[in-house]
């Protein structure tokens, strides 16, 4: 039972919290840990012995039933709650250095010396509307934005469930409640082979003959770039797969259902990520190996490409080795939105590059996306087309659904048929066969 103290003109009230001290051992004693109280909140006192010994008798009511949250642990500090949290993560380096960068750069110095159970869902709410607001004055990306409320909710959501620091979150949903917002989505075109046609001229000026078969390729095979592209050994493509597959199992299988056929094929083994500003390999996003076939004009490329050099990387820089982590400003930027003419040295000199308009502010996955459509546009079956995309078709139909060989060959055959059609309609530019990469300092 709760007792209270009353000392001059304060009243305090002291309860078990269902722990025990421990011996120097560290194990559990006999002896009650209990805590105590002032006020039914902090700065407010009791008003008499009734209402401390009631909010007590409401304490040990949380401790029988499970719900009680010791008020130390309430206390924690969200600086040292947010560090310990991450710590806990288990999750691929790219994601824990996304976690730690939106950590470090938002959610700890706002709410660092704030203890975890006393935020409160108005405080919350404030956050979220200053955070709003410098998505809708530009100061903010609206995706960061929602990257920073989503990752608050799930300190959070791990701080009730989890870690038992408070009895409920801040974070109230309510479904169609309050102003509606119409969401804003990217605006995307049908992918035409005109605009990837500009793109991987472009490329090719800046990057030589890998960049020209870069953007065919991500177009082509719908890998996730740049981290699978980048990550794409000298082993795993076509011309050398499967017979250079490490793994016997998977070598000989491969070599049964594609060898048989004719059938050229990479495979998605590995993604590139940068931890530290050290490049690593991990495996795929959601695990999602794959083998992708591929036509035959892109197999003939990746044979002219990968005999163009000695690098282990199918795709490697400009000098040759392995792919900046500035390609985006480096590659992406002036293959998009064009570049002036650049003088000087003759191996660094080069003439000005013209933007893509119906790329300009777009990202490079949206080649990825734009491969989606053709597929979809070819009437392939969901399951063919999900699988090459890398995702699982959930549920009763993911289970009795397999991709055939047939299934694959049909793609190949229908990207075949889109890039002989293109080239088709009329003389367009391509580059000699093979071409050095063109020497220069990287990023330039």
């Amino acid at each position: 039972m709760p007792y209270v103290e009353v000392r001059g003109g304060s009243i305090r009230v002291k309860w078990w919290n269902g722990e025990y001290k421990l011996d120097a051992d560290g194990n559990a004693t006999r002896k009650k840990k209990y805590d105590q109280a002032s006020g039914p909140e902090p700065g407010v006192p009791f008003e008499d012995r009734e209402e401390a010994y009631n909010y007590g008798l409401d304490r040990e009511h949380e401790v029988r039933h499970g719900t009680n949250i010791p008020r130390a642990s309430a206390k924690t500090l969200m600086r040292d709650y947010c560090w310990m949290w991450w710590e806990a993560q288990d999750l691929r380096p790219m994601s824990m250095d996304r976690y730690r960068s939106r950590l470090r750069a938002r959610i700890v110095p706002y709410w660092g010396e704030r203890p975890v159970g006393d935020i409160t869902a108005w405080e919350y709410d404030a956050w979220k509307k200053g955070l709003k607001k410098a998505a809708a004055s530009g100061d903010l990306s609206g995706h960061y934005v929602d990257q920073l409320l989503s990752l608050f909710n799930l300190l959070m959501t791990d701080a009730v469930v989890k870690y038992k620091l408070r009895p409920e979150s801040p974070v109230i949903k309510h479904g169609r409640r309050g102003k509606y917002v119409k969401r804003k989505r990217e605006t995307k075109r049908p992918m035409d082979m005109a605009v990837l046609h500009h793109l991987a001229r472009n490329a090719y000026t800046i990057w030589g003959f890998t960049g020209w078969v870069c953007v065919w390729t991500v177009a082509f095979t719908g890998m996730r770039p740049p981290g699978e592209t980048w990550g794409i050994r000298r082993e795993f493509a076509s011309p050398t797969w499967p017979a250079s597959d490490p793994d016997f199992d998977r070598r000989d299988e491969a070599a049964d259902r594609y060898g048989a056929k004719k059938m050229p094929a990479l495979r998605v083994q590995w993604q590139q990520q940068y931890v530290d500003s050290n490049r690593i390999l991990v495996d795929p996003k959601y695990d999602s190996h794959r083998t992708l076939v591929l036509p035959p004009f892109l197999h003939e490329l990746h044979s002219v490409l990968l005999a163009s050099h000695d690098s282990e990387w199918l795709f490697p820089g400009i000098q040759g080795g392995e792919m900046p982590r500035s390609w985006y400003d480096s590659y992406w930027i002036p293959m998009r939105d064009g570049a002036p003419e650049r003088k000087g040295r003759k191996d660094s000199a080069r003439p000005t590059i013209p933007a893509v308009p119906e790329m300009q502010g777009k990202r490079f996955y949206l080649l990825r996306h734009g491969h989606r459509e053709w597929l979809d546009e070819d009437g392939h079956s969901r399951t063919a087309i999900e699988t090459r995309m890398g995702h699982e078709v959930a549920g009763v139909e993911g289970l009795y659904s397999n991709l055939t060989p047939r299934m694959e060959e049909a793609i190949a055959e229908s990207l075949q048929e889109r890039w002989e059609a293109f080239w088709g309609m009329g003389v367009w530019w391509s580059p000699p066969f093979p071409s050095s990469l063109p020497v220069g300092p990287e990023g330039n």
